[in-house]
């Protein structure tokens, strides 16, 4: 039952599009994300495009020509982390980097099914920021009817258990039973 109520709460829209942060934050590993927040950018939704979990030896430019954007627009106020290699990595540089930076707002760019758990990090890592999820759609992962789809239904099935570890390891945190995360 609570797989499927975790499928259920996995949204088909993105709302509160016109809300502007201070930052928008992009997690890597999926399609669709960097343009969604190279789109946000532009239309200037937040001062700065933070990408979390970038492979050493990429630079702005290469992610603008992957991405078809011009260099010359963008490319001053886009940052790039190295240091993360999973959702509690992408949480931790974020609130390390939104420190530095002095904000306290973002916009949180990652696909539909992997949302519940980013949230759940990156709320766990700064519960005072305000974060607006701006989830993106691959066209891969059918919502509607997933039961029918194999990879559909693994993919869920693997970000709910992932969901779970990371809840209950929070919660194991906040009852003292694990040290807690580093504060950035």
């Amino acid at each position: 039952m609570g797989f499927v109520f975790f499928v259920q709460t996995i949204t088909a829209v993105t709302e509160s599009t016109q809300i502007k942060t201070q930052a928008i934050i992009v997690l890597t590993g999926g399609s669709l994300r960097l343009e969604a927040g190279l789109s946000l950018l532009s239309a200037e939704r937040g001062q700065k495009l933070f990408v979390s979990g970038v492979h050493r030896g990429v630079d702005v430019a290469e992610l603008l020509r992957i991405s078809r954007q011009s260099p010359k627009a963008l490319d001053c106020c886009i940052v790039l982390g190295y240091a993360a290699d999973n959702t509690r990595g992408n949480a931790s540089e974020t609130a390390a980097w939104m420190k530095s930076e002095r904000y306290t707002s973002m916009r949180l760019v990652t696909a539909n099914y992997h949302m519940p758990r980013s949230l759940l990090e990156f709320r766990n890592a700064m519960p005072h920021a305000e974060i607006i999820p701006h989830p993106v759609f691959p066209s891969h992962v059918k919502l509607e009817a997933w039961w029918i789809w194999p990879g559909t239904a693994a993919l869920l099935a693997s970000e709910y258990n992932k969901f779970l570890l990371a809840g209950a390891r929070s919660l194991w945190q906040s009852a003292g039973l694990l040290p807690s995360a580093p504060t950035p």
